[in-house]
């Protein structure tokens, strides 16, 4: 068992903003986006606090967990974890919950939506409608998404979510992961290259980090051919996005849709002018029903951790931590 807290630090606002009153309604809260002089406030009062309550998009930057001696436990709102500094994290033994599995049905669709968008060119279309060009020209013809090849990258939660999907739309799956899934009725394709040549559409759903930065490539994006498409619904490093304006231009694809981007919320200039791109606001998991249920499960992180020293969730190498944190105090 280990003993409440007696002050939490919350980073920043939450993406759901009722979740904000429940913290501070539960716990002892200070917003450190609420101090005049963030950096002075964590130097002065750092030590107070062995709780960090913060999301996938805010982050947890090593300057920050430096300035708190005491941290024991960050409660994240999301899935991604790489905006957490894990070194420094590994460093202090804390132990990180955060939020998988409650999102996974939206961000599948969301995959699904952005993938139809693109292929039958309905944004295009809309504008197209919007402009008045309808009086004078007709659309063009666009891609049947029914029947097709679906290659994902990264096979996880959200992936065979995903998967599961596509069979509605009779296509063929396959995926490459670092290794193979087991139990998965998928085909494997040991390698990105080979997966991309395969696919008539390529959906990212791999994990976020410097394992993955820039993975699709110039190379990947070219093997990927000029009738295919690209979605993102992971992390914008995955992709390199400079590379994927070239392809974009030049036809090396056919399109691509995007809900995640290497600098939020500041896309590439030179994506913002391209009518083969569809873009979206990184909202994979902005509904309702899933943002409830990733506040929730914030909450139940924080309450059990405090109850039982282990949260309901846990980051896959926050155990680490733990033995870490173990191993200091024996």
């Amino acid at each position: 068992m280990t003993q409440r807290p007696a002050r939490i630090l919350q980073l920043g606002r939450m993406p759901l903003p009722q979740l904000d009153g429940e913290l501070a309604a539960q716990y002892d809260v200070t917003l450190l986006s609420d101090q005049a002089n963030p950096e002075r406030f964590l130097a002065e009062q750092g030590a107070a606090f062995d709780c960090v309550v913060t999301s996938a998009a805010i982050g947890l930057p090593a300057q920050v967990v430096d300035a708190l001696p005491n941290l024991r436990f960050v409660s994240s709102f999301g899935v991604g974890y790489d905006a957490l500094d894990k070194d420094a994290l590994l460093r202090r033994g804390a132990r990180v919950g955060y939020t998988p599995g409650v999102l996974d049905d939206c961000v599948a669709d969301m995959a699904f939506a952005l993938l139809l968008d693109v292929v039958r060119g309905l944004s295009t279309a809309d504008r197209f409608v919007r402009r008045g060009d309808w009086t004078s020209q007709r659309f063009g013809i666009q891609t049947r998404a029914s029947g097709k090849r679906l290659g994902i990258f990264g096979m996880g939660r959200i992936g065979s979510t995903l998967a599961r999907r596509a069979t509605g739309f009779d296509m063929q799956v396959a995926y490459h992961n670092r290794r193979p899934v087991d139990g998965s009725p998928h085909q494997y394709i040991p390698s990105l290259l080979e997966l991309a040549r395969w696919a008539d559409f390529l959906v990212i759903t791999a994990a976020g980090g410097s394992g993955t930065r820039h993975t699709v490539n110039a190379e990947v994006l070219a093997a990927l051919g000029p009738r295919s498409f690209l979605v993102n619904v992971a992390r914008g490093s995955v992709v390199d996005e400079r590379a994927l304006v070239v392809a974009l231009r030049q036809q090396h694809i056919a399109g691509a849709a995007l809900d995640v981007f290497e600098d939020e919320p500041r896309p590439l200039p030179d994506l913002l002018g391209l009518d083969n791109v569809v873009l979206a606001p990184h909202i994979a998991s902005g509904t309702h029903e899933t943002r409830r249920a990733m506040a929730d499960l914030v909450l139940q992180n924080l309450a059990q951790y405090m109850a039982t020293g282990q949260p309901k969730s846990e980051v896959p190498w926050s155990a680490v931590a733990a033995a870490a944190r173990q191993r200091q105090t024996v």
